[in-house]
Order: structure tokens, then sequence, then C-alpha cells
């Protein structure tokens, strides 16, 4: 389908002020364009554009996304990348006035983490041997993911620089290319010196040549989607079901055990690199609804 030669150009124009002047990632870029490109789709149809669209066009947009089935948070995440790009449309002088101004952003539910209990992360861990290069990269991520709560993407773009054996400190790349300093474990260091030991990453192909902590059987950097094909392969062997277990898992049974063991929420919040607290805070609320279930119990005075 051919779009509107000006609207695609305002998209692209678009997405690379995302990048250089608001330093967005690329998946979030690619995300963002997906989303104006089924926009800009539907206006072809209904022989409109992204210059001359009025809200309530936009509102029957957004209503026909509902319709379609989609989640209540992927309309709300939809909304937001049109009200933020018709936004700009105006700032730069594009549009005289902003027809997204008063869409509403949707009904977003409110999910829950669902972390592993404690007894099947250990499990987990302790399944993968120490036979092979590729068993003490396994190892070492896996203790790098649950043992910091990193993301997938900031765990595969660890390189060698990153680690701080003396003061046990790895540096990791967020959001918005924004670094920050995650402690390293007692148990998450043995793993890593394990790995970068004889018999361990030296013996993949290049490894030399490349500066990324976890490779590939091939000798290049460990992808997302090879991360969770580990995970995924580990799970199966530790005869835990696939379906319950990935990076954002661990991300998640991180925080919600340390809050579980005491852990002061900023200090949670730090560790994961959320902007806001009130993102960490949901964690609270699994622990919370942990505490609830313990002492209803435990607690002799619980019942009637």
């Amino acid at each position: 389908m051919v779009l509107h030669t000006e609207s695609t150009n305002l998209l692209d124009e678009y997405t690379q002020w995302l990048i250089i002047e608001r330093g967005r990632s690329t998946a979030t870029v690619a995300a963002y364009r997906r989303d104006l490109t089924r926009l800009l789709r539907w206006l072809y149809d209904h022989d409109d554009d992204a210059l001359s669209v009025d809200e309530g066009a936009l509102t029957t947009y957004l209503n026909s996304l509902r319709d379609e089935g989609l989640a209540s948070s992927t309309v709300a995440r939809a909304s937001a990348v049109v009200r933020g790009w018709f936004a700009f449309l105006v700032d730069e002088g594009y549009r005289a006035s902003d027809p997204a101004i008063r869409l509403r952003p949707g009904h977003r539910e409110r999910t829950l983490p669902k972390p592993l209990p404690e007894d099947i992360i250990s499990a987990l861990l302790d399944a993968v041997p120490a036979a092979t290069p590729i068993d003490l990269r396994d190892r070492a991520l896996l203790e790098l993911l649950y043992g910091t709560g990193v993301r997938v993407s900031e765990a595969v773009g660890v390189t060698l620089g990153d680690l701080d054996f003396d003061e046990e400190l790895v540096r990791v790349i967020g959001k918005g290319d924004k670094q920050r300093l995650v402690p390293m474990g007692s148990v998450l260091a043995r793993a890593l010196r394990d790995y970068l030991g004889p018999g361990g990453r030296r013996e993949f192909p290049g490894a030399s040549r490349s500066s990324h902590l976890f490779l590939g059987a091939r000798g290049t950097a460990l992808t997302r989607q090879g991360v969770d094909l580990i995970i995924r392969r580990r799970a199966l062997s530790a005869g835990i079901a696939r379906s319950s277990i990935s990076a954002h898992v661990l991300r998640h049974s991180c925080a919600t055990h340390m809050l579980a063991h005491g852990a002061d929420i900023r200090v949670v919040q730090e560790l994961l690199g959320h902007a806001s607290i009130a993102t960490t805070q949901l964690y609270t609320a699994v622990s919370v609804s942990s505490l609830r279930a313990a002492y209803v119990d435990a607690h002799p005075r619980a019942h009637d």
C-alpha cells in the first residue's frame, strides 16, 4: 500500500528526532514507527492524512483498535504514541492545532509481576553444570539476570570493560543510554570468573576479538533471542515449565525477593533502573500479597 508521501516524510523526521533529541532506543523507535504506520494506513484507507486529520477521526481510529480486540494496554500505548507525534508536528510548525491533545489514553490494565519462588530459581541455577564453555556462559548469564535484575537488552550489551571485580560492580547501559552500576554478589562474581577463566569464554571462536561478555556459539555477541533460547533450554533441563520463565520473570523475581527480604524500595528502584518509583511499587504489591498469605497461614489471630 502506498501512503501519503508527506505523512511518511513527517514520520521519518519524527523518528530521527526521537533518536537524536530524545535518545530513544532503536527498539523503542521501531515500536513507535509500527504504531504510527498503522495509523497512517488507517488514514489512507479513510482518505485522510496526518496534516488534515481531526480529533474525531483519531478517536474513531482508537475505537477501531479496541474493536479489533487489541489489549487495553496496546490501545493505551497507541494513544500515547499518537499524542506524542502530533505534539511534535505542532511544535515543528507543520500543524496549527493538535487534534490529539484531548485523546483519552484508554484503560491500561494493572498487571502484577509473577515471580518464581526462590526454590524454583535455585533449582534452575543449580541444574546448570560446569562441563563446557556453554555451560559456564549460561550459568554466568542466569546469575547476572537474577542476581542484578538487569533487562535482557542490558545483559547482552555488557562488555568485558564493564566488569569491575575489585569493586564487585557491573556497569550496564539502560533505557535512553543511561548508565548505572549494579552490585556483583559473590555467587555472580564466582560464576563470571569461572566463565572468564580456562575452559570458558576464551573457547568461543574469535573471543579475543570481541569485547562483548556473552558470546554465541559462533563467537558473535549473544542476542536477546539467544538469551530466550538459553532460558527455555535450561528450564526444560531443570523440569520447569518453559511458559513460566523468561528473562523478564528473572528480573521480576530479583526485585520481589529482595523486597520480601527487607530491601528498601528506593534501593530496588536504583538497581532495576526504574525512572519512576511507581513502577517499582508494583513489586511491593506482590510482596504484600505474599506477606498477607503468610500471615493468614501462620498468625493465631488471623482467623475467627
